[in-house]
């Protein structure tokens, strides 16, 4: 997958200007996909150039002009075509990991200490995903909000955040409690 998708996934909802991308890749994409802020400003620019999203200037009184994006219909063209594709699996690449790894010949109680940090990490994810859960569906329940939503591309994917979250701080519990239980 290239930073175009992503974006591109982004803008589907309608005209965000590049510092409301941004927001948007914090709260939402960053789960899957992770870009800095000047990365996602190139990248609306090539986008732009490529003809995959349109931009408009945008006069404001007391601020700077600010330019909005949207996807064309080339570019809704090239995430149809991305979809088609057949995805590569991803792969775990986790600093932590090698640490536990080593774990026979380190000190425990370092590794204790980056598990809970890890684990903490984590619940405050579980708690910002179940926020943007609760609020893409409002009232409505889950199966509801899965049935009849109007747009649950974000809502999956949040899904799949919260579900990869839970798994960290469940794994890194558990490591936890079995190096204490080994002293």
């Amino acid at each position: 997958m290239a930073l175009r998708h992503a974006v591109l996934a982004a803008l589907l909802d309608g005209e965000l200007s590049g510092y409301q991308l941004t927001k948007a890749f914090d709260l939402g994409v960053a789960n899957f996909w992770h870009a800095q802020p000047q990365q996602l400003y190139a990248e609306l620019t090539r986008l732009e150039k490529d003809g995959l999203i349109a931009g408009r200037a945008v006069v404001q009184e007391t601020r700077p002009t600010k330019r909005l994006f949207q996807v064309t219909d080339a570019g809704l063209a090239e995430l149809e075509e991305f979809t088609a594709a057949s995805a590569k699996p991803s792969f775990i690449r986790d600093d932590l990991l090698v640490k536990v790894q080593a774990a026979d010949h380190v000190d425990t109680e370092a590794l204790i200490a980056r598990l809970t940090e890890r684990a903490a990490f984590a619940q405050a994810k579980i708690d910002l995903f179940g926020k943007l859960l609760r609020g893409m569906r409002g009232a409505r329940t889950e199966e509801e909000f899965l049935r009849h939503g109007h747009r649950i591309g974000p809502y999956l994917t949040c899904l799949r955040g919260l579900a990869f979250e839970q798994g960290n701080r469940d794994w890194c519990e558990r490591v936890v409690t079995v190096l204490r239980e080994r002293r």
